[in-house]
């Protein structure tokens, strides 16, 4: 007489699950594992059962995915709390003023600029372009380094009206281009928050800038 039906008499040792997953895939694994491990053991053929090292085998399995899980759990909670450590490290920036390749906020009054040309160029252009990207501006200046004020004049003679504009130094050899970087400013640090690659910094005017951008930091002037 038959005691179970064809599709419960397999006795078949199920594939353990890779464990080496860290994703947040790896709960799901887990309960599935655990399922299908159930699954099997109630449906066996009780004439034919489960050889018992394959048993404590699978048992194992189990045991190493559980501890997988509860790893990884582990691993999310203490990147979360050095996310945040970082965080109130650079609170106290706020208020002061971060200097990084960034635009600046233009309110009437000049801009400082340090350049610094390519190794090589003979020559430079200051290139201005406001918050939507587009060219406002272009100035020559000299080959090496330098510093200069940006009084706001547009391509046109005029001052242009108060807002974010970037700033990029073009190095020029013989007319051509042989580089170009985005000029350093500074700006006011008014909020410090979490983004995916860790603390951003929220600047007056409404740029973000990574806090691992920052290449000095000042009192407000």
């Amino acid at each position: 007489m038959t005691l179970i039906s064809d599709a419960t008499t397999t006795s078949t040792t199920m594939p353990a699950p890779t464990t080496g997953d860290t994703g947040p895939d790896s709960a799901s694994d887990f309960d599935m594992f655990l399922t299908m491990l159930t699954a099997q053991i109630r449906n066996q053929d009780p004439l034919e059962p489960m050889d018992s090292a394959d048993y404590a085998v699978q048992l194992a399995t189990f045991s190493g995915v559980e501890q997988q899980v509860k790893t990884n759990d582990a691993l999310a909670a203490l990147a979360a709390g050095m996310n945040a450590g970082g965080l109130s490290d650079i609170a106290g920036w706020v208020g002061r003023e971060a200097r990084a390749p960034m635009p600046a906020l233009f309110d009437g009054a000049a801009i400082p600029l340090d350049l610094k040309t390519q190794v090589g160029a003979d020559a430079g252009e200051l290139v201005v372009t406001d918050a939507t990207g587009r060219e406002v501006g272009r100035h020559a200046v000299s080959a090496g380094a330098q510093s200069l004020d940006w009084a706001g004049v547009g391509a046109d003679g005029y001052t242009l009206p108060d807002g974010s504009y970037g700033f990029e130094l073009v190095s020029l050899a013989d007319g051509e281009e042989i580089g170009r970087a985005v000029v350093e400013t500074y700006g006011r640090v008014r909020e410090v928050r979490l983004g995916e690659a860790g603390p951003m910094l929220v600047i007056e005017g409404g740029g973000e800038v990574a806090s691992g951008a920052v290449t000095a930091l000042r009192e407000a002037l």
